[in-house]
């Protein structure tokens, strides 16, 4: 939700309880994350926004009918809005709908039946096998650096940690907000397994691999790592016992791509579309990668088989004699 609002600006509509109590069930009810709940009041506040500079009025839910919110959508086209960024602002209005539905503030979804535009179909970035070892042996790489240009001794801590966040994150498949929700009670050695909460508070276990855990061990074993169940399995700062947040990941990614000579823009959510392009030209199916991501719908995964495909179409291409 990137595009600014021409003809309305959203930090200047008038406070709408409705929308408030939706936002607090949101966050408390619906556990949704952080990213959401700010685009969702975004874009609720700039359709309130847009209808008072429209209309000179107020906007009142149960009155609101469908060809409104068709001139709505012409009007987002006009202003050149993505189609991305198009449904993402109606996703918001239905979820909004639907909870004053709940609520008996309205009888029925004024936006149903809307012809929306498609939504742009990008193909997840993923780096190749070579790509991650390198990626991976990075921060011992720095390491080794900094120890030549000291004087002094430097501590390794931080470079074992970040092995250990690399190598976990890979293994793993997760994402950036469940790594750092990792506590030392979630990990099981001996099963090879660990429990993540993912997106609604949805719990799951799976699979860790030995580089991984191994990883974990040289990294708790050089802080002293207290090692009870609740205590974050990263620290940002280990004197402080700060468990490791999403922003200080994506900072000392950067500098690892640079060191493996990868593109610095990459995300942590890379390692994660990596780690299911992986399984699935290994073989797995598309059902046990879908468990894996903790995807509620399996179209959400299903993404990933484009890259599959386009790996055996380039296969079938340079081997069969009449391809």
């Amino acid at each position: 939700m990137s595009e600014p609002m021409d003809a309305a600006d959203s930090d200047n509509a008038a406070a709408d309880p409705w929308i408030d109590a939706f936002l607090e069930d949101l966050v408390h009810v619906r556990s949704a994350s952080e990213h959401t709940s700010r685009n969702y009041s975004q874009a609720l506040n700039e359709f309130v926004a847009w209808h008072q500079q429209t209309y000179q009025k107020t906007a009142d839910w149960k009155s609101l009918d469908r060809d409104l919110f068709r001139g709505y959508l012409r009007f987002l086209g006009r202003e050149n809005y993505s189609r991305s960024s198009t449904q993402v602002r109606f996703s918001a209005l239905r979820t909004f709908y639907k909870f004053l539905i709940r609520k008996g503030q309205v009888e029925k979804m004024p936006i149903r039946n809307i012809t929306l535009p498609k939504k742009e179909r990008h193909l997840p970035q993923f780096l190749t096998p070579n790509q991650i070892s390198a990626l991976l042996q990075a921060p011992a790489r720095a390491w080794e650096i900094k120890k030549k240009k000291s004087k002094r001794p430097p501590s390794p801590e931080a470079y074992l940690r970040d092995t250990a966040v690399l190598e976990t994150l890979y293994s793993c498949g997760l994402r950036i907000s469940e790594l750092c929700g990792l506590t030392v009670g979630d990990v099981f050695f001996d099963d090879q397994v660990v429990r993540v909460e993912g997106k609604g508070k949805k719990e799951r276990l799976t699979p860790i691999g030995l580089p991984a855990l191994e990883s974990i061990s040289v990294y708790w074993d050089a802080i002293n790592h207290p090692k009870f169940p609740d205590q974050p399995v990263f620290y940002a700062n280990v004197d402080d016992k700060l468990g490791l947040y999403p922003r200080l990941i994506q900072t000392r990614l950067k500098t690892y791509l640079i060191m493996a000579e990868l593109d610095p823009n990459l995300t942590p959510h890379k390692l994660r579309h990596s780690f299911a392009t992986h399984l699935l030209n290994a073989g797995a199916d598309l059902r046990s990668v879908q468990e894996l991501l903790g995807h509620a719908h399996l179209v959400t995964t299903q993404i990933y088989t484009h890259l599959s495909t386009d790996r055996l179409k380039r296969v079938y291409d340079e081997s069969h004699p009449r391809a």
